[in-house]
């Protein structure tokens, strides 16, 4: 009881950070975000037992790139191929596995490289045609929390088939079924109360975070079975660190961003 209180207590405080980080400004938004991605790299970094060197570096580089980014579009779309690229090939990784490997020391700038790209698009999703609209994020975030909710709920209640057993014990097709109904059904809603969008448009992107935010959780637990432990941190008391509450995000903000572009909503 008293775990469930301290988890609860401890996500709504992280969720009322998000939301109020989000609405305020688009400034303290990605002041907010960057910070995140940077704790995100120091929780991978242990995970990868990499020396403090490397990490600066990386902290160099992705502000770097968003700096850069924010005001090339060229720059932007080579990134987005080159991290849809890097994203598929983790989950090749992912699906081919026969047993848990271990850390390859030729893949950690792959695996630094997916993380650092991919919050620099998280950053980017909000802004349409130079505005920022901060009503779209918040309504990705609530897309992703509902499913994460629902697949937990539905799966420890109807679960029965193993989704992959492997890398999460705990993960059902149960769950992720439910996790994906039930945010298709959260994306009308959204396009309800917001009038932001089509309905269409927030159903897919339900579907789109549903299923590439149910592959970056699993990639983030393979990374943590491949380490021995069964949590990226503990900076969030219940949860456990805080890449493990943004893995799915985080790997899904590419193909988030690639779908708003192709519809021509994000630049």
């Amino acid at each position: 009881m008293r775990e469930a209180i301290i988890r609860t207590i401890s996500g709504l405080l992280y969720i009322s950070i998000l939301v109020a980080s989000i609405i305020s400004s688009e400034l303290i938004f990605i002041s907010l975000f960057y910070l995140l991605g940077l704790v995100c790299l120091i929780e991978m970094q242990k995970l990868l037992h990499l020396k403090s060197y490397a990490l600066y570096a990386v902290q160099a580089l992705l502000f770097y790139l968003f700096s850069y980014l924010k005001f090339n579009q060229d720059a932007t779309i080579l990134l987005l191929f080159i991290t849809i690229f890097v994203n598929l090939f983790l989950v090749k990784d992912l699906l081919v596995i026969k047993k848990i490997p271990v850390f390859e020391k030729k893949k950690y700038i792959i695996i630094i490289f997916y993380l650092i790209s991919s919050v620099i698009f998280l950053t980017l999703i909000p802004t349409i045609e130079g505005v920022f609209i901060p009503k779209l994020v918040v309504g990705i975030f609530v897309l992703i929390w509902t499913n994460d909710t629902f697949a937990y709920i539905v799966g420890k209640n109807f679960g029965k088939n193993k989704l992959y057993e492997l890398i999460s014990p705990n993960k059902t097709i149960e769950g992720f079924l439910g996790g994906l109904i039930f945010s298709c059904i959260a994306s009308y809603f959204i396009f309800y109360y917001t009038q932001f969008l089509s309905f269409p448009i927030w159903l897919g992107l339900a579907v789109i975070l549903s299923v590439f935010g149910t592959l970056g959780d699993l990639i983030q637990s393979k990374f943590k079975r491949q380490a021995g432990v069964k949590d990226s941190g503990s900076l969030m008391p219940g949860h456990g660190g805080l890449f493990d509450r943004l893995d799915s995000i985080i790997f899904a903000s590419p193909f988030v961003y690639a779908y708003l572009y192709l519809l021509d909503y994000v630049s």
